[in-house]
């Protein structure tokens, strides 16, 4: 299935531009797109579970000491599963986290979670067998398909700077729903290229008005 990449990004810009004017003024302005798979696919979930709710320096400093817990490298699942939960919530980790973060160590110790069939399988089935380890829900899912795998035609709708650029950007006068963001999409035509007219969206939160 397509990801994105230097032909695809293209041909997505392409496609928004002719489709949806108001998005076509935004990326004329943005530039393009940079959305870009990359292959973590273990690390950038355990990263996702630290950083809930935290603001980005709050989690690198758990981070940091998480990893040193290991002696400076990355754990595996099994190297996870090897140390209490007392010892994950001394580097800060909540009660919850630290279990959310040994839940996922043992899906994929098990195989009930299987990452290196991540690229060939579809978002819906990557939804399933993600939601399923406690912890992560369908805004994680959505910003791992959009963010780690490169998916094209995923659409956050329930991801709260979403809702604030389609507010903005189309004129709503109350906090869009996500039927209303989805009537947008279909309305502008984004399919296939949801994630990126996404991304456009995103960055015209940062864009002064006209």
């Amino acid at each position: 299935m397509p990801v994105a990449d230097d032909h695809t990004i293209k041909l997505a810009t392409a496609h928004l531009c002719e489709n949806d004017a108001l998005l076509a003024a935004v990326i004329d302005r943005v530039g393009p797109c940079t959305l870009r798979p990359h292959t973590n696919y273990y690390q950038e979930l355990v990263q996702s579970i630290i950083g809930q709710q935290l603001s980005m320096k709050a989690a690198d400093a758990i981070e940091v000491r998480f990893v040193a817990l290991f002696e400076g490298t990355f754990p595996t699942p099994e190297q996870i599963l090897s140390v209490s939960e007392e010892q994950l919530r001394a580097c800060g980790f909540s009660r919850a986290k630290a279990s959310y973060v040994r839940d996922l160590a043992q899906h994929i110790v098990d195989g009930r979670v299987e990452l290196s069939k991540f690229e060939l399988m579809s978002n819906e089935d990557i939804m399933r067998e993600l939601i399923a380890v406690k912890g992560i829900g369908e805004w994680t899912v959505h910003m791992y398909l959009i963010f780690c795998l490169g998916r094209l035609d995923v659409l956050p709708v329930g991801d709260l700077g979403i809702k604030n650029g389609v507010r903005k950007l189309y004129g709503f006068d109350s906090q869009p729903t996500p039927a209303d963001i989805q009537g947008i999409a279909a309305a502008n035509q984004w399919h296939p290229y949801e994630s990126v007219a996404s991304w456009y969206v995103w960055r015209s939160l940062d864009l002064p008005a006209l």
